[in-house]
């Protein structure tokens, strides 16, 4: 299955509010994120694209990130706040979705940060190619501040974005996408609570509703990989637990359900049963947790050459499949080591 390369978007001055006229809610849950915070509202209100609505949803933040909320409220009135008691991410986006008005979405996390143009060039990679889904295949972090040489654009069909999606060619978070908020309004789509993962859940399906995607090279994202507080960041083996479920879940409602998209699904199924022994041997819970840890070495090897076989990766993910079926506490140790690594390496941007 080929991609179609299309012409690469026009980012020049023109003024694409006048062009366009649509409105892009960004839906952003708060918790804990005084730290990010203003960076992240500051980024969105210096956008190139201004004709935005930016929905803060304080989930019940222990710290000031509430405050600064309604502080930026005051000054700019394209914020919109709203107060609500804990309930983790899923619920805080779900009642973001609620109240946007703006004919196209898109999301945020309270502790990255968008790139100036990010909103301008979603929406002309949406427009200029009549796309109700467009995305970037990859984004800046705090450990990666190399901007792509060239732009590569790409019509990909439903097939083609469940695949990309699933097997990780794509951010799988929710944040370096664009939705037609229609697409998602008409066919109810939210974030599955209390899943961990929800951004798979909820990008998939909506890869699957949008008539075609248009898929970027450019990165326009900031993605923070060095905040101690990030469900990334700590090893929670019940997310792990989550994340399987949530998966296995989505390989059963797969409405563009093909050999391709099976296979990606399988291959995310294996690398999840890997992710929760990393998790519980992360969190020094082997003994809590035993019964899943030894599913979790069973269901490795057991799917092993199915997976081998059948997944579309890279001959560096084919060596990961074989050394992870076999060698799974080894492989998973070395992977927190370097993750440990990493983070400790990492600098606070």
């Amino acid at each position: 299955m080929t991609n179609e390369i299309l012409t690469a978007v026009n980012m020049n001055n023109e003024n694409t509010e006048q062009i366009y006229g649509k409105k892009v809610s960004i839906i952003i849950p708060v918790y804990k994120s005084e730290m990010f915070l203003e960076k992240l509202i500051e980024s969105i209100r210096n956008q190139t694209y201004s004709n935005v609505e930016i929905i803060l949803v304080d989930d019940g933040s222990p710290d000031n990130s509430g405050a600064i909320c309604d502080c930026y409220a005051r000054k700019d009135n394209r914020i919109k706040v709203i107060h609500k008691e804990n309930g983790g991410t899923c619920e805080a986006r779900n009642v973001g979705l609620r109240k946007a008005t703006g004919d196209l979405l898109m999301f945020a996390d309270g502790d990255d940060w968008l790139e100036k143009d990010c909103v301008e060039y979603l929406v002309r990679l949406i427009n200029d190619y009549g796309a109700e889904m467009a995305m970037t295949d990859s984004v800046f972090s705090t450990r990666d501040r190399i901007q792509n040489k060239k732009d590569n654009i790409r019509k990909w069909t439903k097939e083609q974005a469940v695949c990309g999606i699933l097997y990780a060619d794509i951010p799988i978070g929710p944040w370096n996408k664009i939705y037609t908020t229609r697409v998602i309004k008409d066919n109810n789509l939210s974030f599955s609570v209390p899943w961990f993962g929800e951004g798979l859940y909820f990008s998939v399906m909506a890869a699957q509703y949008s008539n075609f995607n248009v898929v970027g090279h450019r990165k326009i994202y900031n993605y923070r990989r060095n905040n101690p507080n990030s469900g990334t960041t700590v090893r929670n083996v019940q997310h792990g637990i989550n994340a399987l479920n949530n998966i296995k879940y989505i390989k059963d409602k797969l409405l563009v359900k093909t050999t391709d998209t099976v296979n990606s699904a399988n291959w995310h199924i294996w690398k999840n049963y890997f992710n929760l022994i990393m998790f519980i041997i992360g969190a020094n819970a082997i003994n809590e947790y035993k019964a899943e840890y030894e599913l979790s070495q069973n269901k490795l090897r057991s799917s092993f050459l199915s997976v081998f076989l059948k997944s579309k990766v890279s001959l560096f993910q084919k060596i990961f499949i074989i050394g992870a079926s076999f060698f799974p506490v080894t492989v998973a140790t070395l992977v927190l080591w370097k993750k440990k690594r990493d983070f400790n390496k990492d600098k606070l941007v």
